[in-house]
């Protein structure tokens, strides 16, 4: 019986997506829920599972193309298996008949050479620009080293053994590039990649965007993290880092400061009295941000392990598109890249985001002295429409206060 392979629900508001790539070829054997391709939506990369277990019979659409919820993708032939792949063999001990004299079977016995992968039967697992260097440049897809997902070969690790095997090749060759030499590449940018820019460009241009600016110094809050923490990891399973204080002070400076959890719509302000925070996380394909829910209700434990959780799934592609729905505030740290300062863009409809940064030990004065202390700045970008000055600059004292003193944090002041 054949059994059609569909496009499945992506979510509220969500009604196309684009084939990334086919895991399977024609003739495979699949197993029920094994991956069979990758699409990609607005928001997330998702794996398309096998419906059944049996043999891929047909693929309807290619890497690239645009398909709707329930388009049918392809079809499996249930219960069907997929023909064996020849392979060589080399003879066993059994199949050896010794009739000759010892001197003669002393002679090393040649087994049948295996042939190796040509570039004409390149795997289609292959994206289609690693397929096309590849071919183009008669490369032995065995010599390249995967690093992708998987296992798989990467762009990138296609054009390194093109290099190091133009390196072999012509080891004095000079640097300077031919004129036939391709300079510039041209790629289609990704579907989560346009609705970045389209989102972050909206904000721009319908929010009235303002950024304010605080510092803190980490001092108290380093040391409560160096006694505990191995203590913490041991009890609870997982790493104690500065992120859940900052959720937990932001949640603090959003109960003081209800706008900043608002959102407007139309000529309304819907002012929210639960506190999803979302925490900006970077990969591959782009900035995602997934959401902590409900994290007023959480302790420091909790919501170190739901970052971690949640972290794990945007590197891996495994975001589901509720992981990043209905968010009230975000915090984006760009000092693990070792930013300094910047001015984060809101993530409407959101009214607010936080931006943490590096911690740079910095002469400051204290009581008359100067002393050098780890310190951060506190960028606070907020839309001005619906948040007035002092309401921002308050709330970054608040967060400002709670982190300098983490005992007000345990206490909820």
């Amino acid at each position: 019986m054949s059994i059609d392979i569909k496009v499945p629900s992506l979510g509220e508001s969500v009604t196309e997506a684009t084939i990334a790539r086919w895991y399977k070829n024609v003739g495979d054997s699949v197993a029920i829920d094994e991956p069979l391709l990758e699409i990609e939506t607005d928001k997330v990369t998702l794996e398309v599972p096998a419906p059944a277990t049996g043999q891929l019979s047909d693929i309807k659409v290619n890497d690239g193309d645009t398909v709707e919820v329930g388009a049918i993708l392809g079809s499996i032939i249930e219960g069907a298996a997929a023909t064996a792949e020849k392979k060589v063999e080399a003879p066993t001990e059994k199949e050896v008949v010794i009739d000759k004299p010892i001197a003669e079977v002393s002679k090393p016995i040649e087994l049948p050479e295996i042939e190796t992968t040509k570039v004409s039967e390149v795997s289609n697992e292959l994206s289609p620009a690693v397929r096309k260097i590849v071919a183009e440049n008669n490369i032995n897809i065995n010599e390249i080293s995967p690093s992708g997902k998987n296992g798989r070969i990467t762009k990138e690790d296609a054009l390194n053994s093109l290099s190091n095997q133009a390196s072999r090749d012509e080891p004095n060759k000079s640097s300077v590039p031919a004129e036939n030499d391709k300079l510039t590449e041209r790629v289609t940018m990704s579907r989560l990649r346009k609705t970045i820019a389209k989102r972050l460009k909206d904000a721009q241009n319908t929010a009235a965007i303002l950024t304010t600016f605080n510092e803190v110094d980490m001092s108290e809050l380093i040391k409560v993290r160096s006694e505990y923490k191995e203590f913490f990891e041991k009890k609870h399973g997982v790493k104690l880092g500065f992120m859940s204080f900052f959720v937990k002070a932001c949640i603090t400076a959003l109960k003081e400061i209800p706008e900043v959890n608002a959102e407007i719509e139309n000529d309304d302000i819907i002012y929210k009295n639960y506190y999803n925070i979302g925490v900006a996380v970077g990969t591959d394909q782009g900035l995602v941000v997934p959401v902590v829910r409900n994290a007023d209700q959480l302790i420091v434990a909790d919501i170190e392990k739901e970052i971690a959780n949640l972290g794990k799934k945007a590197r891996d592609g495994k975001l589901s598109i509720s992981d990043m729905q209905d968010g009230t505030f975000t915090i984006s740290n760009g000092g693990v890249y070792g930013s300094l300062m910047s001015t984060p863009i809101i993530n409407p409809p959101q009214a607010g985001v936080l931006g943490m940064h590096k911690i740079q030990q910095r002469p400051i004065a204290i009581d008359g002295e100067v002393v050098v202390r780890p310190m951060m700045y506190l960028a606070l970008s907020y839309d001005h429409r619906l948040i007035d000055g002092k309401a921002a600059v308050t709330f970054l004292v608040r967060v400002k206060e709670s982190l300098e003193d983490p005992r007000r944090i345990l206490l909820s002041v």
